[in-house]
């Protein structure tokens, strides 16, 4: 069927806007629902998210599932969720605020239809009708001279297209149903000189320029009524105003066509920023998945469940990490502040935040200064917020203690500690008395006089009235001293009784903590069972 059914291109787009100082900036975030969000693509967003807020502008999330083939169900609302998580919402998107709807490029077909029809009808596109099989010919060919095979200005005439075949013949095919594509007319030596560039400016990488001659006829659009990634990109960016892209840099090589694309529609285009990669702990290249399983640290914002074969892949939120320190993490992966400082809130990040201060070259990720800004984090959180958390690690293992009480326990143990999943293992003692205790520091501390000492200890202990840290203390070291004997010839085994191991904060602390009655029924257990 003809792609000739068109609303006038002058009516279809949105006038141009001029990229100044008065222009609302608006960026987005475009990824394609092919399975989880990878740190990567969230570091991207960021970026956007940061600039946008800096110059008090739109943050906008669009779908781009052209890619039917890989598109997963899920997928759209994992991207969703770990927005929300990392907090750095879209303001517009699927569902929310659609000024410039719909933001899903499946539902965008028809707009795509017409632009792709406007670029034939100005001599900037073509349908091409060549069969795999024959384009697998012309590749073997080129291969057994020594030869790449591309398909653009020196062969195009040559080919099964609308270029050399009669409009007769085209309207024919057409009207057959048979199956085409629609290429973009990357260079017309005829017009252009053989050597003609497309050169834009990065606002990271600076001056970029590519030959056109070099460059292949990309396919913008497939009889089956759907785009590819470079039409719709280039489409969905001008009709939404997008007035600044900030991608990886993964895309630069698309810059020239993308460019020739704003060129062909007459449109100003956006300007450009290609983020450095995130480079993998050890070795060389980008950070995968395969990265993360095989020395022990997450690539995902979120768990994620496949569907397809049930694997789960682990995820920050899960791992224990926090929100804000997951950020302040991504946020120096190619962006330095220039200046020593490393914790950000979100809102100094966005104050901070310039596109002139992210690098060139990749970042090279690292799992234990993730772990510390975790840790770091940790230590800004107040001790209540943290024992909320704590609390339903204690209630799932069948302890109720109220919330003052493990504030207190939290306020002891957080600063050896990087995620609230290792508070049990820190403080479990403060809830129940140990059941086991271990063997070297018994060998190696308790001694043949160890069980007189205890009794005594537990006899001192009895007579503090006040059972408060300083006050247990003070009675406990004065009878030691009284006794001459060491402190450790004590100290130790007291730590053993109420820990069962060598660990854990200041013991007095942890007594006052349990009370006299439970630590005393420890050192008696002790006794009995050592």
């Amino acid at each position: 069927m003809l792609l000739n059914m068109l609303i006038p291109i002058d009516n279809l787009s949105l006038h141009n806007k001029t990229i100044d100082n008065m222009t609302q900036v608006r960026v987005r975030f475009a990824p394609s629902p092919t399975g989880p969000l990878h740190i990567g693509g969230v570091r991207t967003a960021l970026f956007n998210y940061l600039f946008a807020k800096k110059h008090q502008g739109t943050f906008i999330l669009r779908i781009e599932d052209t890619d039917q083939a890989r598109y997963v169900a899920n997928a759209e609302q994992y991207i969703i969720d770990a927005l929300n998580w990392c907090n750095i919402p879209f303001d517009e998107g699927p569902g929310k605020n659609e000024k410039f709807g719909p933001y899903r490029q499946s539902e965008r077909k028809h707009i795509y239809k017409q632009y792709a029809e406007t670029l034939i009808e100005k001599g900037k596109a073509y349908y091409a009708f060549d069969t795999n099989e024959e384009l697998d010919f012309h590749r073997i060919d080129h291969e057994e001279k020594g030869k790449t095979f591309i398909y653009n200005w020196h062969n195009r005439a040559k080919l099964t297209n609308s270029i050399s075949l009669s409009k007769e013949e085209v309207a024919k095919r057409l009207e057959k149903g048979e199956k085409f594509v629609v290429r973009f007319k990357m260079h017309e030596p005829l017009i252009e000189e053989t050597e003609a560039t497309i050169e834009t400016v990065d606002m990271i990488r600076g001056d970029v320029s590519f030959r056109k001659d070099i460059l292949d006829d990309k396919i913008l659009f497939k009889s089956d009524g759907m785009p590819t990634y470079h039409l719709a990109n280039i489409v969905d960016d001008h009709l939404m105003e997008i007035t600044h892209v900030i991608r990886g840099e993964e895309w630069l090589p698309s810059i020239p066509l993308h460019m020739a694309l704003y060129e062909a529609f007459g449109w100003k285009a956006p300007e450009f920023a290609h983020l450095p990669l995130i480079l993998k702990p050890i070795g060389k290249g980008k950070l995968s998945k395969r990265d993360g399983d095989k020395l022990g640290f997450p690539v995902f914002p979120l768990a994620y469940k496949n569907e397809e074969t049930g694997e789960i892949s682990r995820g920050y939120r899960e791992d224990g990490y926090f929100a804000d320190a997951f950020i302040n993490m991504l946020a120096l992966l190619g962006w330095n502040p220039g200046t020593e400082q490393e914790i950000f809130t979100l809102s100094a990040l966005c104050e901070a935040f310039t596109i002139e201060r992210v690098s060139k070259s990749g970042a090279k990720f690292s799992p234990e200064k993730t772990n510390w800004f975790n840790q770091q984090y940790m230590l800004l959180k107040s001790d209540e917020e943290l024992a909320a958390l704590y609390m339903p690690i204690l209630a799932e293992k069948g302890i109720k203690k109220d919330l003052k009480f493990v504030t207190k326990v939290v306020s002891l143990i957080k600063e050896r500690t990087t995620f609230v999943n290792d508070f049990w293992e820190l403080s479990s003692f403060f809830f129940e008395s140990p059941a086991e205790y271990d063997e070297k520091a018994v060998k190696k501390q308790w001694k043949e006089d160890t069980v007189e000492l205890m009794q005594e200890l537990i006899f001192v202990l009895e007579t503090v009235e006040d059972f408060n840290s300083l006050n247990s203390e003070t009675a406990v070291k004065e009878w030691i001293s009284a006794k001459e004997i060491g402190f450790g010839k004590v100290m130790q085994p007291f730590r053993l009784s109420l820990v069962g191991e060598l660990k854990g904060p200041h013991l007095f602390d942890i007594a006052e903590m349990i009370g006299k009655q439970e630590t005393i029924h420890r050192i008696k257990k002790a006794i009995a069972t050592l």
